[in-house]
């Protein structure tokens, strides 16, 4: 197999700030996978919370991509993936869901088989995806609210974790009236303390809040727990249930596990975690870091098993160069075509991104 691997930028439409940053735009190292006349691609983006800057991710995909050339071709090389035998043990999970990714997008097209039946889903998944508020005046908050209501979301989520508990409370009341039908799921990324939640949970519950996430800071599961067990309203775990074994610990303790393919390690993980928790009474959500179409499909692929969907990554975009899984009327799905089902967008086969890296081989 031939790889090469491409760096671009995304720039969001719009800044998105939560309790503990704001996010203008992240670079995504795209991974090719060539063989026979056929391509397979997968997306990891940089991340400042999980440690991954843009020359940290190229060097990791770049020795990712020196393992896979050594395999005849991507269904040898899904094999050892799946058991272990293909990434070094400390690769990250971004980078093991991106070549996941790449893989069965090209065995994918080889067989004639779309991604979701290659994972047991007879039918193309389609589903309504949560839209994301940032953290910002009420006001605005309720003129975006009534414009995503306008056009199709039926599932809002608000970042919350103000310095003003009261902004808080005043955003989650302006966007129900701005979106009365839609669902609201609260996340304030760990910003508040055991003593907030406890006091701040039922007035949101009152508000018609369905299901917090993270409200504490990670790193104390089990206070996270014990504040879901007098929780008035769903909680939903996410920087907290990173791994298997976090999933593990916290299995029936929480009401929810926030699955991300980017932080788990790719859609077959995150169908481990989902048998994991299946009749425990902690549900599945599905999440994701902003990203290009790309970067999202592998999740809308499995999307059907979740409570919760929140694919909304490429929706932040001001340009997204992929296309393939729609969301611009509430609803991300996947489609019958081979593989991973997504094209790039034809204006943007070519023009690089300010500052973005052109393509170089990395193995082949």
């Amino acid at each position: 197999m031939k790889v090469t691997q491409h760096t671009v930028r995304l720039v969001l439409a719009e800044p998105l700030r939560i309790s503990r940053s704001t996010m203008a735009a992240r670079d995504a190292v795209r991974l090719t996978l060539a063989h026979e006349g056929m391509s397979g691609h997968g997306e990891a983006v940089t991340s400042v919370f999980y440690g991954l800057d843009t020359p940290t991710l190229q060097r990791l995909v770049a020795e990712a991509a020196e393992r896979l050339a050594r395999f005849p071709g991507p269904e040898t090389a899904l094999h050892a993936l799946r058991v272990g035998e293909l990434t070094a043990p400390d690769t990250p999970a971004a980078v093991i869901a991106a070549v996941e990714a790449a893989l069965l997008d090209l065995v994918g097209k080889r067989t004639a088989t779309a991604v979701h039946r290659f994972l047991g889903s007879p039918e193309a998944p389609r589903v309504a995806t949560a839209r994301t508020i940032s953290l910002t005046s009420p006001g605005r908050a309720a003129a975006h609210a009534r414009r995503l209501a306008d056009a199709g979301f039926s599932v809002i989520k608000i970042k919350a974790g103000d310095q003003d508990e009261q902004g808080d409370l005043d955003r989650v009341r302006a966007v129900r009236a701005a979106a009365p039908a839609a669902r609201l799921l609260l996340d304030p990324n760990g910003a508040w303390s055991a003593g907030q939640a406890r006091a701040l949970l039922p007035r949101f519950a009152e508000l018609g809040v369905e299901a917090v996430e993270q409200p504490l800071a990670p790193g104390d599961p089990e206070a996270l727990a014990r504040l879901a067990a007098r929780s008035p309203l769903p909680v939903i775990a996410d920087e907290d249930a990173v791994t298997y074994e976090d999933a593990r610990r916290l299995a029936g303790r929480v009401h929810g596990i926030n699955v991300k393919l980017a932080k788990c390690g790719g859609v077959h993980a995150a169908l481990r975690i989902a048998a994991l928790i299946e009749g425990s009474g902690t549900d599945l959500m599905l999440g994701c870091l902003t990203a290009s179409t790309l970067g999202i499909a592998p999740a809308v692929h499995i999307a059907g098993r979740a409570r919760w969907t929140d694919l909304d990554g490429h929706l932040l975009l001001a340009h997204d160069p992929w296309t393939g899984i729609g969301g611009s009327d509430g609803f991300v799905g996947a489609s019958a075509q081979p593989g991973l089902g997504v094209r790039p967008r034809a204006e943007a086969a070519e023009p690089r991104a300010a500052g973005a890296a052109g393509p170089r081989d990395v193995a082949s």
